[in-house]
C-alpha cells in the first residue's frame, strides 16, 4: 500500500515575508505527534521559530491530538525543538540579531525514511506595498493563464 505524501504548507509565509535563506530541520516529537502528522492533522498558521540557549524551537505549531491516543496523548500547541547543525544555528543566531529578520517555518513534511522534517527560512517582513504587488502579480498570472486556456 502506497502512502500519500504529507506536505503541510504555511501559506501566509510567502505572502508576508521575503525568503532570504532556507534550512531543513528535524523535529523532536513524541509518539502520538508523529502519528497525527502522518494523518495530515497539523498546521503552521501563526507559527514562528526562536533561538534559546543555542537551540532552535518552533512555537505555536499545531499538531492535533491523536484520535486513538490514551491518557498520555500530547498537547496540541507546545514548543517543539528543531534539530540543526551548530554551524547552521550559529549563522541563524547572527542573522536574526539584525532588525527585521525572523525565522519562519514554511513546510512540514514526512521524508522518505518516515521522519518529520520542517523547512524553515530566514525571512524579512514585507511592507504593505510589497504585499499589494504580490497580489497584483498573482491575479495577473491567473488572468494570463485563463486567457491562454480560452484561446486553445
Amino acid at each position: 500500500m502506497k502512502q500519500k505524501k504529507i506536505q503541510i504548507k504555511n501559506r501566509r509565509a510567502e505572502f508576508d515575508y521575503h525568503v532570504i535563506d532556507r534550512y531543513t530541520a528535524g523535529i523532536v516529537l513524541c509518539g502520538t505527534e508523529i502519528k497525527s502528522i502522518r494523518e495530515g492533522k497539523a498546521g503552521l498558521a501563526d507559527t514562528y521559530c526562536f533561538i534559546s540557549n543555542g537551540e532552535v524551537w518552533v512555537k505555536n505549531m499545531y499538531v492535533a491530538e491523536y484520535t486513538f491516543g490514551s491518557f498520555n496523548n500530547h498537547v496540541s500547541r507546545r514548543d517543539r525543538k528543531l534539530l540543526l547543525n551548530k554551524k547552521e544555528i550559529r549563522s541563524l543566531q547572527n542573522e536574526t540579531k539584525s532588525p527585521g529578520l525572523t525565522i519562519v517555518p514554511l513546510l512540514l513534511y514526512i521524508d522518505d525514511n518516515g521522519r518529520a522534517k520542517l523547512d524553515i527560512a530566514l525571512c524579512k517582513g514585507k511592507k504593505e506595498y510589497d504585499k499589494r504587488a504580490s497580489l497584483k502579480e498573482k491575479s495577473d498570472k491567473r488572468e494570463m493563464d485563463r486567457v491562454k486556456l480560452k484561446r486553445y
